[in-house]
């Protein structure tokens, strides 16, 4: 008679994870919090360095840069490991805020923006496969969990921080500091990773990488145009034209076939994550401004009500962590939850209902985009094949990245357009997450595993 001893489940804190874990939240809390630092200190910045004119391109040239640092960093994550793209991207990532940190003038400071988005988006792209290579697949949306925790803690403090560093220090050392921190946080992940997160390190170039670098390099230009341009309202609409000409040309080449038409599977997946996420922020531009204008809320108090959502966020992510949700229900519930939260949201703009449902709506969007987009990460490492975890997750964090510029763009096109009509922009944040939930039985029942690039419906 065999005894069969079951072993203890594992945790992502227990002792062989532990390191490579907290190593992971650290490195993702410290580029959460200079998010969400800096865009509360950059009027201020954008005000001492004399160039407000160039404020709208602070942010562009770091989504730019990222778009770009993504699909390298997901083909070198897969050929040789995580760690080196890791390595280079924390090393470009501080040498952003040094020279941001550093800048004598905004044209410096866009520079270093840039440099700060090519390393970002190196880490975040190889933090995916780390997850692959790493953990094993039943702790995979517990991990996820964590990454969407590391942001509620910044998305918290970062602006108080931010603010009190600025008003009482230098905004400088908004920059500074985190450069301080950022590189114990990465050899602390390197030292918990060990070897297990090595590529095989024989494969060759990726064909057509090269190529793949020249759309996107294409694509982040026309993203940048495209934000650029519905940021200057009529003045900007030839810098909006030129935009969207470029994504469509450019777009479909970094997509996987199929994806714009929704094809069963993997190439669903940036679609239907760029759309859920994409509404959600787009709606999160218009929330304060009405909070603010209709209901008389301080820049604080509507602030509040975003970081109810963070904490929405954290707690679906939280759930599905645990087991207890199914992929399609988070999937196409996390999409009609982050829909109906917004349309509750939209209830606030009659002066009759209580200001109290505006922190109920965006718990429940945030509970809504909680489940489905760290089910969406977990979903594609499991359609992955051995070897293509980056360039799927590369093609997801693109998609993600430019669905929601347009989407942003979009609702601050039309709100403008209809004299400020809020209802108008908030509507569109609707529709999109309701077609989000529309398409998610495309991407939970896939055909069987393969690549984002060349699956058939």
């Amino acid at each position: 008679m065999t005894t069969t001893v079951e072993s203890p489940p594992v945790s992502v804190v227990s002792t062989r994870y532990r390191a490579v874990s907290v190593g992971l939240v650290a490195l993702v809390m410290l580029v959460a919090f200079e998010a969400m630092a800096v865009a509360t200190a950059m009027p201020v910045v954008a005000r001492e360095l004399g160039g407000m004119h160039l404020y709208n391109l602070a942010f562009s040239a770091t989504l730019a840069a990222s778009v770009i640092a993504t699909v390298l960093g997901g083909r070198w994550s897969d050929v040789r490991g995580p760690m080196q793209p890791i390595a280079t991207g924390v090393v470009g990532f501080v040498a952003g805020l040094l020279i941001a940190g550093f800048a004598p003038t905004m044209e410096v400071l866009v520079a270093g923006r840039f440099v700060q988005g090519l390393g970002a988006g190196l880490i975040q792209v190889a933090l995916y496969v780390l997850v692959a290579r790493v953990y094993p697949g039943e702790l995979h949306p517990k991990v996820f969990a964590l990454f969407s925790a590391a942001w509620v803690v910044p998305s918290m403090v970062g602006p108080t921080i931010a603010g009190l560093v600025v008003e009482n220090i230098d905004w400088r050392w908004i920059f500074w500091g985190v450069s301080l921190i950022v590189i114990p946080a990465a050899l602390l992940l390197w030292r918990g990773s060990g070897g297990q997160a090595a590529g095989d390190g024989g494969a060759g170039p990726a064909p057509g990488l090269g190529r793949k670098l020249v759309w996107a390099t294409l694509t982040a230009v026309a993203a940048a145009l495209i934000q650029y341009g519905s940021a200057l309202e009529l003045g900007g609409v030839p810098l909006l034209a030129a935009g969207v000409v470029l994504l469509a040309v450019a777009l479909p080449r970094l997509l996987p076939a199929g994806a714009l038409r929704a094809a069963r599977g993997l190439p669903t997946a940036p679609v239907l994550r760029g759309l859920a996420y994409g509404a959600l922020m787009a709606a999160q531009v218009l929330i304060p401004l009405m909070l603010i204008n209709e209901r008389g809320l301080t820049p604080t108090g509507a602030g509040v009500v975003l970081t109810i959502g963070a904490l929405g966020w954290s707690a679906g992510s939280w759930l599905k962590g645990r087991g207890t949700i199914g992929n399609l229900t988070a999937l196409r519930g996390g999409a009609l939850m982050v829909a109906a939260g917004i349309s509750l949201i939209s209830l606030v703009l009659i002066d009759a209902v209580p200001i109290a449902l505006a922190y109920v709506a965006m718990a429940v969007s945030g509970l809504g985009i909680g489940a489905l987009h760290p089910t969406v990460s977990v979903m594609v490492l499991e359609m992955s094949r051995a070897g293509e975890e980056g360039q799927n997750s590369a093609a997801l964090g693109v998609g993600e990245s430019v669905f929601t510029v347009v989407a942003v763009a979009i609702t601050g096109a039309l709100f403008t357009a209809t004299g400020e009509a809020y209802l108008v922009g908030l509507g569109f944040t609707v529709a999109l997450a309701l077609l989000a939930a529309i398409l998610a039985p495309r991407f939970a029942q896939p055909a069987g595993a393969g690549t984002l690039e060349g699956t058939a419906s």
